[in-house]
């Protein structure tokens, strides 16, 4: 846990210098590849993410080492081979995860987060799911334990792979060449995230494109056919927690209201996007027809509301750097409360970029409990002893925060809303 927290103080300032070089090379090229919302929203939830991994709230059925321990037939020391077996064995599993993913309803609830942006750039890459509870990984990672790949080298190329698979989230690089043939570039990924029919479900390989080619799953970028990027059933919000949940609220709905019990259990292990014959007609669910003719969603805010909500992301990513700096001295159980509270941040501000009526009394909730906290502790998780002044910082955006809040829900928000109203 605190390994990982401490890789990602150089992981997030490089991701993050990416994406500022991405919008800076755009901008020279006079293209628009990021939307300021939708790229708010992806680094939000990428915050959610790393939160959720940091505090280890993924449950892993299997260890990787206990299938070493078990089925190994040979035994191979942290050589480059072991690290290089490790690297495939881990694309290979990567391929299976991500296929069932797209195939699979349950699997889908997991994914769809990753593919909710109607853009495509660097962003998108960090909009990564929370509601992935149990990893399956590993059950995919057989061939290289029989093998007998240390545990211990999977673990350092583990997220060496996953941040691999950051750079080809981009429109401004064109076809590569030969590379073409070997690794996923920014053209194949391109068609992954598309919704065009040609291209829907194709290209699922993480690093090398090889396995959709063995697998029958590949699809080349067709100049006549530019890829539309997002989902097929639109999420409509900004609001990551939203995003993560919605598919498996569907199919909860969808199972207690079809009459067949049958359906009931069937529905989660049916190709993503199945419904049971009795729901589909009588609760349908909107989606796009034409992929070249469809509204992006993007609720009109006042450049100070925007200014507010990456006010609040900044103030909320620093105390997530905090929070990753300190978890040593907090102590686990500190450091759930803690995250918690992080997660109602996001939720908080991101309900406010939806423009949602009830974001002021979420903010105000997240503002008492940060003074809650302080209160009893009297302190903010250690915070005075390395800056006292800090505590007083706190205490005073908690009380200014919900009162901002509250005016733009009161100015902006209320009166688009009423002025909806009238005109449906």
């Amino acid at each position: 846990m605190e390994a990982y927290a401490s890789v990602l103080n150089y992981a997030i300032p490089f991701f993050m210098s990416l994406l500022l070089l991405e919008a800076l090379a755009a901008w020279l090229k006079g293209e628009e590849v990021l939307r300021s919302m939708d790229t708010l929203s992806s680094l939000s939830s990428g915050l959610t993410n790393v939160i959720k991994d940091v505090l280890g709230l993924t449950v892993v059925v299997v260890s990787y080492g206990w299938f070493v321990d078990h089925v190994a037939l040979l035994e191979i020391r942290p050589t480059w081979m072991a690290y290089t077996l490790a690297f495939i064995g881990l694309d290979f599993a990567g391929y299976w995860v991500h296929r069932l993913s797209h195939r699979v309803n349950i699997f889908w609830n997991r994914h769809i987060i990753h593919h909710s942006s109607e853009e495509y750039n660097l962003g998108c890459a960090l909009r990564q799911s929370i509601s992935g509870f149990i990893s399956i990984t590993v059950f995919f990672l057989v061939p290289i334990a029989f093998l007998g790949v240390p545990a211990e080298v999977v673990g350092v190329v583990a997220p060496l792979h996953l941040f691999a698979q950051y750079w080809y989230h981009t429109r401004l690089i064109g076809k590569m060449g030969f590379l073409e043939k070997i690794i996923v570039t920014p053209s194949h990924h391109r068609v992954h995230h598309a919704i065009n029919p040609e291209y829907l479900d194709k290209n699922l390989s993480q690093i090398f494109i090889v396995w959709d080619k063995i697998f029958g799953t590949f699809q080349e970028e067709l100049d006549e056919v530019p890829p539309v990027y997002g989902v097929t059933r639109p999420v409509r919000t900004w609001n990551p927690f939203l995003i993560n949940f919605m598919h498996l609220w569907l199919l909860v709905k969808d199972a207690w209201r079809t009459k067949s019990w049958k359906d009931k259990l069937k529905i989660w292990f049916m190709p993503t996007g199945w419904r049971p014959a009795d729901i589909a007609g009588k609760y349908p669910v909107p989606s796009i027809r034409n992929v070249y003719d469809f509204e992006k969603y993007a609720p009109t805010l006042s450049r100070k509301l925007q200014a507010w909500a990456w006010a609040q992301f900044v103030f909320t990513f620093m105390l997530m750097m905090y929070l990753f700096n300190n978890l040593a001295d907090i102590g686990f159980q500190q450091a759930l409360v803690y995250g918690a509270f992080l997660f109602l941040s996001i939720f908080s501000f991101t309900m406010l970029m939806d423009k949602n009526p009830h974001a002021w009394w979420v903010e105000l909730s997240r503002s008492i409990a940060g003074l809650v906290l302080i209160y009893i502790q009297g302190d903010w998780f250690g915070l005075a002893g390395a800056w006292p002044a800090g505590i007083y910082l706190l205490t005073a955006y908690f009380i200014f925060s919900p009162a901002l809040t509250s005016a733009f829900v009161v100015y902006e928000v209320l009166p688009a809303a009423q002025g909806l109203q009238r005109a449906g």
